[in-house]
């Protein structure tokens, strides 16, 4: 159950529109490897099931850190400010100017922050600040912008909210994730001791590099199966306990919460052997909303495409699209046949909607 991926990765080039809006709506492993998250996708089950819509809640940055923070999983410290006054302040939470250097990010659903551009012309997303000035200067360029990054498209997203987290000196960088995949018809466990960078383009390049275990999401991750992993992470002494603790208390948040993904990028190891989780997105399902209702208080409506909030609000199956051809079809499985024609003619969609 334990082995390095291969292959497979080009087969996320094929035309389908079910890998298409997967792509378009999940995390990095979703893209990279071919399994489901993200707030929106389409899933052709196996063993001949009917095709099923899936959206997941999909929260910010800050809110993953909390509730990592609520499974004892280790993470810097952060604060989070919605005006320049709130981020000036929250500067000085970390200890006094000069002792502790503090980055500053942007909160938007989207990847590539650190390299996106507001729409008012500032550069940049992610910021390194040493005083409580420039945490006010920074948040205020930010704050009530939108950012446009390499999966926002040019609409980009409203930046309200910016994270403040102690800057961490990290030894090493790694990729972690838990994740729903369809070929194992249950959760996987992926890791790479190439953190920090693109997972996908470390999928790519070199994947010997990347690790995938299959998990049974009844008995959960052998403490064995745990050991393996850290090992292939190569920690050592005690900073490979930790990781396996880390590792465990990650999987009790995915199955507890009933989330769909939870990637972390990167999981730092810092010269004095902690592990920390210094990056995290998580997804949910929504079918399981009525069990988390103070997780899904946390939905930012203002991240997602107007017309899905839209339509959600009288239940219909909608995704919202880029093409010009509206698609309104009964059932699910001749939606999704009927967007495949229409792509397969030259055409692109608008929208996927089930009317049921």
């Amino acid at each position: 159950t334990h082995s390095p991926i291969s292959g497979g990765i080009a087969a996320l080039c094929a035309p389908r529109t079910d890998i298409m809006l997967a792509a378009r709506a999940g995390g990095a492993a979703v893209r990279a490897l071919g399994g489901a998250g993200g707030r929106a996708r389409m899933v052709r089950p196996a063993l001949g099931a009917s095709t099923v819509l899936a959206r997941n809640l999909n929260v910010h940055e800050h809110v993953s850190m909390k509730l990592m923070s609520d499974y004892e999983i280790p993470t810097p410290r952060f604060a989070v400010a919605k005006t320049p006054d709130e981020a000036e302040a929250a500067f000085g939470s970390f200890g006094a100017a000069g002792e502790t250097d503090v980055v500053i990010k942007a909160q938007v659903l989207a990847g590539g922050r650190g390299l996106g551009r507001f729409k008012n012309g500032f550069q940049g997303g992610v910021h390194m600040c040493t005083r409580p000035s420039q945490a006010r200067d920074y948040a205020s360029k930010m704050l009530g912008q939108v950012l446009v990054t390499k999966q926002t498209g040019e609409e980009g997203k409203p930046c309200n909210v910016v994270m403040l987290s102690e800057r961490v000196y990290m030894r090493r960088e790694l990729y972690f994730s838990i994740l729903m995949d369809r070929a194992y018809n249950g959760p996987v466990m992926v890791a790479s001791t190439e953190g920090g960078t693109s997972i996908e383009d470390v999928a790519a390049a070199t994947p010997e590099l990347i690790f995938k275990m299959a998990v049974d999401i009844t008995d959960g991750p052998s403490d064995e199966n745990l050991a393996q992993l850290a090992s292939d992470l190569k920690f050592d002494g005690k900073s490979h306990a930790e990781a396996v603790r880390v590792f465990k208390n990650l999987w009790r948040l995915f199955k507890t919460s009933d989330a769909t993904m939870v990637e972390i990028n990167p999981l730092a190891e810092t010269p004095d052997h902690r592990v920390l989780v210094c990056d995290a997105k998580l997804n949910f399902d929504d079918n399981a909303e009525f069990r988390h209702p103070d997780i899904f208080a946390l939905r930012d409506t203002s991240q997602e495409d107007a017309r899905e909030v839209a339509a959600a609000e009288y239940d219909l199956n909608y995704i919202g699209l880029d093409g010009t051809i509206g698609c309104m079809v009964n059932g699910a499985g001749l939606a999704m046949a009927t967007m495949d024609i229409i792509k397969l003619h030259g055409g692109a969609p608008a929208n996927f909607l089930d009317v049921v």
